[in-house]
C-alpha cells in the first residue's frame, strides 16, 4: 500500500461496534448506552467527512492539523452537543467553563451553573489512564479514550492510521479519587488534578464501551 493509499484509508474513522457496549453500565440522569453510541456514531460520521474533504483539497487530516490537547478537546466538546442531541434529560451547561458539561434539564436557572453538584463531566483523552481535570472534585465523570494520529507522528514517522474509539467509562468519583499537581511560584502550568488508580478502577468497573481490538 503506498503513502497515498494509507492517508487516504486514515480519512475514514473505525467504526463504532455496536456489540462492544455493556448493557450493564449505569449511566445517571436518564443518559443510556443507546444515546452514547449514536454520540460516538456522529462523531465519526462527522471527521470522516470533514477529513475527505480535507484530503481532497490536499490539506492535513483535523488530527494532524490540530495541537493534540486541541484535537482531544474538540472530541469532547462534541460529545458534549451530541449527546444531548438524543438524550432529552441532560443539556449542555450554558455557562462558560461551567461543571460539570452536562446537567439535568430544569435544574439551574438558564441551564447555566458555575459549580454545580449534579451533572456529568465529560473528558477525552489518547490514554488509558491518568486522566486529568483542573480540580479534585466530586462528579460523575465520562472518559472517551480514542486513538488517533497527531503532529508529533510526523516528526517520529508514524505511519497514517484512522481514529478510533478505544473505550469509554464512567463512574461517580469523590475527592479521594484525585491526586492534585501545584506548581511552583514561577510556573506557569496550569494546576492539574489527577484520577488515582482507586478512581480509574471504579470507573473501568462501569466501563460502557470498550473496542474489541483493544
Amino acid at each position: 500500500m503506498t503513502n497515498k493509499d494509507t492517508e487516504i484509508a486514515a480519512c475514514t474513522p473505525v467504526p463504532i461496534e455496536s456489540s462492544q457496549f455493556n448493557p450493564d453500565c449505569d449511566i445517571p440522569y436518564g443518559c443510556t448506552v443507546e444515546h452514547i453510541q449514536k454520540a460516538m456514531e456522529d462523531f465519526v460520521d462527522f471527521l470522516a467527512f470533514i477529513n475527505t474533504q480535507l484530503y481532497a483539497r490536499e490539506l492535513d487530516r483535523l488530527e494532524m492539523m490540530l495541537m493534540p490537547a486541541n484535537f482531544s478537546s474538540l472530541v469532547g466538546e462534541f460529545m458534549h452537543t451530541a449527546i444531548t442531541k438524543y438524550c432529552h434529560t441532560l443539556v449542555k451547561n450554558q455557562y462558560h467553563n461551567g461543571h460539570p458539561d452536562l446537567i439535568p434539564v430544569d435544574t439551574y436557572d438558564n441551564d447555566s451553573i458555575l459549580h454545580g453538584t449534579k451533572g456529568i463531566e465529560i473528558k477525552s483523552s489518547r490514554y488509558s489512564s491518568g486522566w486529568q481535570g483542573h480540580n479534585a472534585e466530586d462528579v460523575w465523570l465520562m472518559v472517551f479514550v480514542f486513538d488517533a494520529n497527531s503532529q508529533r507522528d510526523r516528526i517520529k514517522q508514524i505511519a497514517p492510521k484512522p481514529f478510533r474509539f478505544v473505550m469509554v467509562a464512567g463512574a461517580q468519583l469523590s475527592k479521594d479519587d484525585w491526586s492534585e499537581s501545584g506548581r511552583s511560584s514561577t510556573s506557569r502550568r496550569t494546576p492539574t488534578a489527577s484520577v488515582l488508580k482507586i478512581g480509574h478502577q471504579k470507573m473501568m468497573n462501569n466501563w460502557i464501551y470498550k473496542s474489541a481490538s483493544g
